[in-house]
């Protein structure tokens, strides 16, 4: 038997995102109810709009700020299941300060907890989406001490050192990878501190660039978010030049419709309580984008430099993953042609 069965209710925070649009899509799709926490009325309109035909099942949530002292008593009320998606992602502003990331996840994050802890009945576990931002070591990122492969063992006890001691001149993204280390370190010690006194689990998930079509209400390419931006500025948008550099530059991905996947399976399966995952479908390097895109499209797309030797600095092991989550991660081919069937569709 599933942990939650899918005539459950869950509660999706920050139901309006990239990846949180696809993981309400899926628990819908497959028989489960959704309350779906957003900050404006506007959010909680597109939702209805976009689900309209499972409007019987979801349920919109206003919860303007996610900080606040129980923010989330209400809406953890009547739920059997949380997914844990709300969190501040980098900003192009580089003089903010650490705590404009690491406050809203870290209070976020011990406020849903805790809501569930005092009001949440019903609740039998809570997903967390978390990222390879609190697995990786960014001393590591550059390749120059060897090829390292994380497992889920793996912690990134770096950036909050380095964020404690820069402070807002830290860079953006040792701010973002704090922020996300010190919220999963608070949930899991939270877990461990109330462990006798709640009836749920914890369960996180670290996905890394996440790529594929969205869900949002996207009406240029320079309004997408977060990784479908860099995405688009380096492999689509047809005058763009990137330099050898960035060509060259190794990271890992995956589909955002696996990521959703994992989240729905990370309820469904008993064995995955209490544990981290690694939601990874490999490494690569930018130009074998290029390269693919300019053999399956007819676009005018960047060329950068053809078959440029791929030396790959880190990956991350996802076996864990695929057996007890089941999750068979989607090729680049399979997601690009995805990618650019939006792409063409809206004429961009």
């Amino acid at each position: 038997m599933p942990v939650i069965p899918t005539e459950s209710k869950v509660l999706v925070t920050g139901a309006n995102g990239y990846i949180a649009l696809w993981v309400v899509y899926l628990f819908l799709e497959k028989g489960y109810s959704v309350r779906a926490q957003v900050r404006t009325v506007n959010k909680g309109d597109y939702l209805r709009k976009l689900f309209s035909r499972h409007e019987a099942r979801l349920e919109i949530l206003i919860v303007d700020d996610i900080t606040k002292e129980g923010a989330f008593d209400e809406a953890v009320k009547g739920v059997d299941a949380i997914a844990h998606m709300a969190s501040p992602l980098p900003q192009d502003d580089p003089d903010l300060e650490p705590d404009a990331y690491i406050i809203p996840a870290v209070k976020g994050t011990l406020g849903v907890l805790d809501s569930a802890k005092k009001h949440g009945t019903r609740v039998k576990r809570v997903v967390y989406t978390s990222s390879v931002a609190a697995v990786m070591s960014p001393s590591l990122l550059d390749g120059t001490k060897g090829f390292k492969l994380y497992t889920p063992d793996d912690w990134n006890s770096e950036s909050s050192e380095i964020v404690k001691k820069e402070g807002k001149k830290a860079a953006t993204g040792e701010k973002y990878r704090a922020s996300k280390t010190l919220a999963e370190r608070a949930a899991w010690d939270f877990i461990a501190t109330y462990r006798t006194d709640i009836a749920f689990d914890l369960v996180a998930l670290h996905p890394p660039l996440v790529f594929g079509p969205s869900l949002q209400d996207i009406q240029t390419p320079e309004s997408f978010t977060s990784s479908m931006k860099s995405f688009y500025n380096i492999v689509l948008k047809p005058d763009a030049e990137p330099k050898e550099a960035m060509l060259r530059a190794s990271i890992c991905w995956v589909d955002v419709r696996d990521v959703a996947e994992a989240h729905v399976q990370a309820l469904e399966k008993a064995e995955a309580g209490g544990q981290r995952f690694l939601i990874s479908a490999g490494a690569f390097i930018w130009q074998e984008w290029l390269d693919l895109a300019n053999s399956i499209s007819k676009l005018p797309l960047p060329v950068g430099i053809p078959g440029l030797e791929k030396q790959y600095k880190s990956d991350f092991d996802s076996k864990k993953t695929t057996r007890i989550l089941g999750i068979e991660f989607k090729t680049k081919e399979e997601t690009l042609k995805d990618i650019l069937e939006e792409v063409e569709k809206k004429n961009w």
